[in-house]
């Protein structure tokens, strides 16, 4: 059998992030019959072609226009490091009356932390999230608002003209965002183009916007941008983020506040 070529190899080892979340360099290398060093300049290949970030002994796939997790799988990842960023992000409602929660599993679990930040007092929640509209649905002093619209089977978000229409007529105190990818070049990014007007959408309803964000998604970028850093007031992200690139960003106007 003749050996694979690196073309051949690399779209494995994309196949088996996307599928595990992550590969590990001494796994790839046993399953594929190269050496490790091999899998690395493999790696790096990949990582200048913007589909996969290194980590040290491995790699995880990065999101883009062809590719996007479902709301299942991201459940699975990083998932203490997004109870820490929801918990701080929810620290921030601050006086806010009209909140914005957006598609994702962080913001879904920053929706779970409102009840509580919110002390009590009455709280309208939009979004565009079946599940996070489940979440708040039985919380007694909380008006859930579930934007209609076309819903996406891998994240159970609406989308589409019908969403951003309800989302016009709305003046919200305060917008909780995710994105697919954020970085200093291309500010905020999403792989579909009717995602990426709702968050838009939202932005520009809102009175002040808060982006959340584990570690992993700062330096992607993804096909459509909707936001610049610039619009942001707050990032909320987690410690594993370096506090020397957390400061770059924060030069681009919004605090930037590690969990």
């Amino acid at each position: 059998m003749a050996p694979m070529t690196a073309e051949e190899r690399q779209r494995r080892i994309v196949n088996a992030a996307r599928h595990s979340g992550s590969v590990d360099v001494t796994a790839l290398a046993a399953q594929l019959g190269v050496a490790k060093e091999t899998v690395r300049r493999d790696l790096r290949a990949l990582e200048d072609h913007g589909l996969v970030r290194r980590t040290h002994g491995g790699a995880y796939p990065v999101e883009s226009a062809g590719f996007e997790t479902t709301l299942a799988f991201r459940t699975t990842m990083h998932v203490p490091e997004k109870r820490r960023i929801a918990a701080a992000a929810a620290g921030l409602l601050g006086d806010a009356e009209t909140v914005f929660v957006d598609e994702g599993f962080t913001p879904q679990l920053t929706a779970e932390a409102l009840p509580g930040a919110s002390a009590g007092r009455p709280l309208t929640v939009v979004t565009a999230s079946l599940a996070t509209a489940g979440v708040l649905a039985e919380a007694d002093h909380i008006t859930v608002l579930l934007l209609g619209g076309r819903v996406r089977p891998g994240t159970l978000a609406t989308v589409d003209h019908w969403t951003t229409r309800m989302l016009a007529g709305f003046v919200i105190d305060l917008a909780y965002i995710g994105a697919n990818g954020i970085s200093r070049e291309h500010g905020l990014t999403t792989p579909d183009p009717a995602v990426s007007e709702v968050k838009a959408q939202a932005i520009r309803a809102s009175r002040r916007t808060v982006f959340l964000g584990v570690h992993t998604k700062f330096g992607a970028t993804s096909f459509c941008r909707f936001a610049g850093i610039g619009d942001l007031d707050t990032i909320v992200t987690s410690s594993r983020l370096p506090a020397s690139e957390a400061h770059r960003y924060s030069l681009l106007g919004p605090q930037v506040v590690r969990a």
